[in-house]
């Protein structure tokens, strides 16, 4: 494979005529609102490599909504994240879910009576904590769907401009992960409590990515309810490596910890119900990645110190893991306060004032403020990894 050596200063240039290297992959994972960081991240990527083309992609959760645009734009790269940073720097509570007293009290009376009920009034459907009909609107208008196609995506597979989109959920029918696969040449996969299916995505699929366990509601998609991908996807690289890609950049929403921090207590007394789910949020949809990550190293150090005729076909693959360098759940107690009344009054009874690390609130959070400082945070990463990002692009793979 022919590669170009990487520039001295890789991402403060721009590099207008170099597509890339035709074998990349973009994991995206979930975290809900703290997916704003991503695009944060590919707004800086894009500024340096404006027509870097990305031949496989893949979402999870929030991550899935990225994935979904990147692949149905028709523009470059540097077109794609600009009109997805002005999307999330327009977003707002209400464009996902319904925030007002009578929709959020109504919920809440709802799994009351269904609790109290032991189950025997059929009549009291639970479907979530929250109302995320205006997200499923707001989808419709940002990806151009046709009767809820995507047709973008189809649109550049016919170009060569995307190999393939893979987007995953959680099946409650079956208990199974799903990962909803869009592409050209792409065989199905199936593995332990893990398959992929071909379809053609559509605004459901990405809801059902997107549908955080118990505060969203579960999507149908054929004769399945489906809930978040994070839930089930034991190996969040496990997608771009079935379709097809040498080298994977995988950004993540987790902070890297330091061991003094990680030990720092949250809360003091008994924990509230938000942190015990902000505990169980982030094995969910943060702490998989960074263990299918040390897989995958552990996987090519093996690769690499074997001879190629004893490799029996696997080859090592590159891996950029990306992380935010500021814990983003903590910050998001700062934003706390200018959330809708109505929802902060919900929240707060959850708990979310009584831990220094508010990590289910950041999940939640699609507050304007809140966002855009994610998404400069983002850039400012992806600055600071300037030289190791070119590397990656550019350095050939064995």
């Amino acid at each position: 494979m022919t590669t170009q050596s990487a520039p001295t200063t890789p991402m403060l240039g721009r590099h207008p005529d170099w597509a890339g290297p035709q074998d990349i992959g973009l994991v995206m994972g979930g975290g809900g609102a703290r997916a704003a960081y991503q695009v944060g991240f590919l707004r800086t990527l894009a500024k340096g490599w404006p027509d870097l083309v990305i031949p496989y992609l893949t979402g999870v959760s929030a991550g899935a909504i990225n994935a979904a645009h990147l692949a149905s734009h028709h523009g470059n790269l540097e077109q794609a994240v600009e009109e997805l940073y002005q999307l999330w720097s327009r977003l707002r509570i209400e464009d996902v879910f319904q925030t007002d007293l009578r929709s959020l009290g109504w919920n809440v009376i709802r799994w009351a009576r269904r609790l109290a009920s032991g189950g025997s009034g059929s009549q009291l459907r639970v479907r979530g904590l929250v109302d995320t009909s205006p997200l499923r609107s707001y989808l419709n208008g940002v990806l151009h769907a046709v009767d809820g196609e995507i047709t973008g995506i189809q649109y550049n597979l016919d170009r060569g401009r995307l190999r393939a989109i893979a987007l995953s959920s959680s099946s409650y029918t079956t208990g199974q992960s799903v990962t909803f696969v869009q592409g050209s040449k792409i065989h199905r996969w199936e593995r332990p409590s893990r398959q992929a299916r071909n379809v053609t995505l559509s605004v459901e699929h990405v809801m059902a990515s997107a549908a955080l366990p118990v505060f969203f509601p579960a999507v149908q998609v054929g004769n399945e309810w489906f809930g978040d991908g994070g839930i089930r996807l034991a190996a969040p690289l496990s997608p771009a490596l079935h379709l097809g890609a040498r080298r994977v950049l995988a950004i993540s929403t987790r902070y890297g910890q330091t061991t003094e921090e990680a030990s720092a207590e949250q809360i003091e007394g008994y924990p509230p119900p938000a942190q015990i789910a902000g505990v169980l949020m982030n094995s969910i949809f943060l702490d998989l990645l960074d263990h299918d990550a040390m897989r995958l190293d552990q996987m090519n150090d093996l690769l690499r110190r074997l001879p190629p005729e004893e490799r029996n076909g696997l080859r090592p693959v590159e891996l950029l893991v990306l992380r935010p360098s500021q814990d983003l759940g903590r910050l998001a107690g700062e934003f706390e306060p200018q959330l809708p009344k109505g929802f902060r009054f919900l929240t707060r009874g959850l708990g979310t004032t009584e831990t220094r690390s508010p990590d289910f609130l950041s999940l939640i959070l699609f507050q304007p403020d809140y966002l855009q400082a994610l998404m400069e945070i983002g850039q400012a990463d992806a600055e600071a990894r300037a030289e190791e990002i070119g590397r990656f692009l550019t350095v050939e793979v064995e």
